[in-house]
């Protein structure tokens, strides 16, 4: 007996498909098991990613994907007429594309009109209860989000192909980023100017561009100390965002000891680069994290408000480190009442963090 949905889809035939993702750079990246899953089941097939611009990186040496579609959030600042060109000509390339399949990954309602506009033969998205009759009908296929089960977001992802019949592999699974030839030549050079080998120093990653996922500096600085007592090397990189980078120079002003700050210095590929020559990255839960996980370094991930469950480093030995005292999280919230500030983050002690480091060094 065959296993699978009875409106399961017939891949034989299909060109071309599109996937959406209009989110941010770690969504994106959770997506790229979708890419792989599709190339493989349909090898015939040419798969394009619909992605927001400055996102596009995450994707665009993706072996399994044809060609990197952009929406560029800046239209929003342009004239009327000259975004309504932009759109325009964003919809004639997709057009041209004549497109069999879309793959929706959000709630964006851009995915609906697309379905609508560019007439696909198939078009999943997920079934969300609060969207209106016309949602559902934009749509061939829709697929439930567990109710009540927390569920990986990339195996969220990956059910929008199993309600199409294609059952992911086990292999098939793992996040893809390809750094590039140029991005590995920069950074062997910034780690051969600080004196840094590969598996020679450990990458921390210490802010988030959102405040509450940060963990406080006075954390990370005593972090910082303990592992440099030990004798690693310490590379701290920082997002080109005012609040992270001035938590990396208080880190530095504060530590007593040495780090290599690539604070700002770093394209995302490079910083791809970077977590793939550290022998172990330590974050909050953030797109360098998930990027972290993708290189296939061992990571110690800080959470607060959200859950490990949904977004833990995927498929790479990793030690989570949270609160056990607060039966609040994850709560989801932009801290503690919506302040900012999430205590079930703040108050993770160094202690557990040099504990999860030396758990995960010890294999």
């Amino acid at each position: 007996m065959a296993y699978g949905p009875a409106d399961a889809i017939d891949l034989t035939g299909l060109k071309r498909a599109l996937v959406i993702q209009l989110r941010h750079h770690g969504d994106v990246l959770l997506t790229s098991p979708v890419f792989t899953v599709l190339k493989s089941h349909a090898p015939g097939i040419e798969v394009d990613a619909l992605v927001y611009a400055e996102t596009r990186h995450m994707l665009d040496l993706h072996p399994a994907i044809a060609q990197v579609q952009v929406i560029d959030r800046r239209w929003k600042e342009l004239g009327a007429m000259a975004r309504l060109a932009r759109e325009w000509g964003l919809l004639s390339a997709l057009r041209a594309r004549r497109y069999d399949l879309l793959v929706h990954l959000s709630e964006h309602p851009r995915g609906a009109w697309l379905a609508r506009l560019l007439g696909p033969r198939y078009a999943v998205a997920p079934n969300f209860g609060r969207k209106a009759a016309v949602w559902k009908k934009s749509f061939s296929h829709l697929y439930p989000l567990p109710p009540h089960a927390r569920r990986h977001r990339v195996e969220i992802n990956l059910d929008a192909l199993r309600r199409l019949g294609i059952q992911p592999g086990e292999e098939e699974r793992r996040l893809v980023l390809v750094p590039g030839e140029d991005a590995e030549r920069s950074v062997e050079a910034l780690l051969a100017k600080e004196g840094l080998s590969a598996r020679g120093f450990i990458h921390f990653h210490p802010g988030s561009r959102w405040k509450f996922k940060c963990w406080p500096a006075d954390r990370a600085v005593g972090l910082v100390d303990a592992l440099a007592k030990r004798g690693e090397r310490i590379a701290l990189t920082a997002a080109p965002d005012e609040q992270e980078l001035e938590m990396v120079a208080e880190i530095r002003k504060r530590a007593g000891a040495r780090v290599s700050d690539f604070s700002a210095k770093l394209t995302l590929k490079e910083l791809a680069a970077l977590a793939a020559r550290a022998k172990l990255f330590i974050g909050v839960d953030s797109a360098p994290m998930h990027i972290a996980a993708a290189m296939r370094t061992p990571t110690v991930a800080l959470f607060g408000p959200s859950g490990e469950l949904e977004w833990a480093p995927w498929r790479v030995p990793h030690r989570i480190v949270a609160s056990t005292e607060h039966p609040c999280r994850p709560c989801g919230l932009d801290g503690c009442g919506g302040g900012k500030v999430s205590e079930c983050l703040t108050q993770l002690p160094v202690e557990a963090a040099l504990s999860a480091v030396d758990s995960l060094l010890a294999r």
